[in-house]
């Protein structure tokens, strides 16, 4: 079965929302590397309405720059929404309906692991479901200062308990921290 692997670029303030502040200041050749094996071993990714809206234009304008906007312009993507109905970014499908279940079939199928960048509803709906695999926090040695209570991974939310997987430290002091979710018994 294909695990669902969210990426979550964060500050310690919190701040998910203003990466154009802080996130490159920190994206060194270690997070480079990082960023390639985590987009290469996938081989889908899967996202809210809000990070395609903000991802569509920006990826696909830089088609052709470099392997890297390549990759995610060409993989499959699969976005969660009830009023995207014609995804004009290539091969993209949109989930409506009965997102559950639609998720489960697309972890069922043959393929590398299904790759979600950010965090809010649909990875919300992901943990309550036991549908998320592993959860990456990609930690910013900054405080933003600036982030609203929206832009906030730290907000109001069901409790869920990880185990620690992993934990790759960086030069420029950003650090990813690998979680898997413990499933209630």
């Amino acid at each position: 079965m294909r695990k669902i692997i969210n990426a979550t670029y964060v500050t310690l303030d919190g701040d998910m929302s203003n990466m154009q502040d802080w996130h490159m200041d920190f994206f060194g050749a270690e997070a480079t590397k990082a960023a390639h094996a985590q987009l290469f071993g996938s081989d889908a990714l899967i996202m809210g309405r809000k990070t395609y809206d903000g991802f569509a234009p920006a990826w696909s304008s830089r088609a052709g720059a470099d392997e890297f906007a390549d990759r995610i312009n060409g993989i499959r993507k699969h976005v969660v929404s009830s009023t995207l109905k014609d995804p004009g970014w290539e091969n993209t499908s949109v989930i409506s309906g009965d997102v559950v279940a639609e998720v489960r079939k697309l972890k069922e199928e043959p393929g590398g692991n299904i790759l979600q960048y950010g965090f809010g509803s649909v990875t919300r709906l992901l943990l309550e479901n036991g549908l998320l695999d592993e959860f990456r926090v990609w930690l910013h040695p900054v405080l933003s200062g600036k982030a609203t209570s929206e832009q906030l991974l730290y907000r109001d939310a069901l409790q869920t308990r990880f185990t620690l997987n992993g934990t790759e430290v960086h030069s420029t002091g950003m650090i990813i921290l690998s979680y898997l979710p413990v499933r209630p018994a």
